[in-house]
């Protein structure tokens, strides 16, 4: 499933805009669509469950476009940005935020759909991915939207962050081996492990992820945890 955002303080353009997405007669996968009409609760949203596109409005009340985009930027280089305006006066500033293409409202809608064709396949290419083993079919999960892994007796519950599971009939130590910390996954407890960049705060005992669920970390676990989880961080934040 492909996630699109739209960003805009307009609600009649959020609308029609949506429903010309609804249009994209060759996408090749579901799309999901979310609405926003503020800077803040779209990155709010994204950095709990990210986006693969996001269609941003320039021209906003309170924080323009670009400072959003600049925002978003900070933790996430990955994600497809469209700047949507009625005036070209901003293209060029919208290089400084890596924007990956520009549309002028009203929207074309040949240009838009050329674009998200464009960015799907580069999705694709780039995304990094696991499959995952169910009883009644092999899913294909974007590794940035597990929040964390959970053995649960003979069964492995993979915990999405959009709070839906898949269940796996492959063992714990399967998923162990390929979910390294490397791709931001560690293990906390023999029975746990997650993805650093949906953790909110941690303590002795437990971890908070940003959706509110709470998981044990193990005594014998702690202090690896905790030199893992600084060492990934520093050196996602010298990335930045």
């Amino acid at each position: 499933m492909l996630r699109l955002a739209i960003c805009d303080d307009m609600s009649e353009f959020l609308q029609s805009t949506k429903e010309l997405l609804e249009h994209w007669e060759e996408k090749p996968v579901d799309i999901m669509i979310e609405l926003f009409t503020d800077g803040d609760s779209l990155i709010g949203s994204h950095t709990s469950n990210p986006f693969d596109i996001i269609l941003l409005d320039v021209v906003m009340p309170l924080s323009n476009g670009i400072e959003i985009a600049s925002e978003i930027r900070k933790f996430d280089k990955s994600v497809k940005i469209v700047f949507l305006t009625s005036s070209s006066e901003y293209a060029v500033e919208s290089y400084s935020v890596n924007a990956n293409y520009y549309l002028l409202k009203p929207i074309d809608k040949s240009k838009l759909f050329y674009c998200l064709n464009t960015f799907y396949l580069d999705i694709m290419e780039n995304a990094k991915y696991i499959t995952v083993k169910s009883v009644t079919a092999v899913h294909r999960i974007a590794l940035r939207n597990i929040e964390h892994i959970e053995a649960q007796g003979k069964k492995v519950l993979f915990v999405l962050c959009d709070g839906s599971t898949v269940d796996s009939t492959n063992p714990f130590y399967f998923y162990e081996y390929q979910l390294i910390q490397e791709d931001g996954f560690l293990k906390c407890h023999r029975s746990y492990m997650v993805n650093i960049y949906k953790i909110s705060t941690y303590s002795q005992k437990e971890i908070r992820m940003q959706s509110g669920c709470r998981i044990p970390i193990s005594r014998s676990y702690h202090k690896e945890f905790e030199n893992a989880y600084f060492e990934l961080l520093f050196r996602k934040e010298g990335a930045l």
